[in-house]
């Protein structure tokens, strides 16, 4: 059952997305990554209010990913990232990114906080930082 709406197109988006994030990390780095984005769809609080489809949420700005800001949001999807990219709308989630609506890579170790959120864990360069529950309780839901 899906967790999100998608359609093909938005699947070959999210793939694109989360290779442009995470490719250097492997699959489950990009799986890691693709769980914040699937979950940044899925909530209405924060800075995701408004972000209900999957277009919204790799177009948003401000607050949205460096890749497509910067410019390297530009390979194709391919097979083995669209495949990932279904098992995240699936509903599946990975480790310490599970409810995470943030994710970014530092010149440095993670920092505890980031923006004021907690810092959940740590998947090679990227750290992952998921909401305060009564900032954005249903990022906890089930799905």
């Amino acid at each position: 059952m899906a967790v999100i709406k998608t359609n093909e197109n938005d699947i070959k988006l999210l793939a694109r997305l989360m290779r442009a994030e995470a490719e250097g990390e492997g699959e489950l780095g990009m799986l890691k990554a693709g769980n914040v984005m699937v979950n940044r769809v899925r909530v209405r609080c924060l800075d995701f209010e408004d972000i209900n489809d999957v277009e919204r949420m790799v177009y948003q700005s401000p607050g949205g990913f460096e890749a497509t800001q910067k410019g390297y949001f530009y390979q194709r999807a391919r097979e083995r990232e669209k495949r990932l990219a279904r098992k995240l709308v699936q509903g599946n989630r990975y480790g310490r990114a599970e409810f995470a609506l943030w994710f970014f890579r530092p010149d440095a170790p993670c920092p505890e906080e980031w923006f004021g959120q907690p810092l959940v864990g740590q998947y090679k360069a990227h750290c992952f930082y998921q909401p305060i529950y009564a900032d954005c309780p249903e990022a906890f839901g089930t799905y």
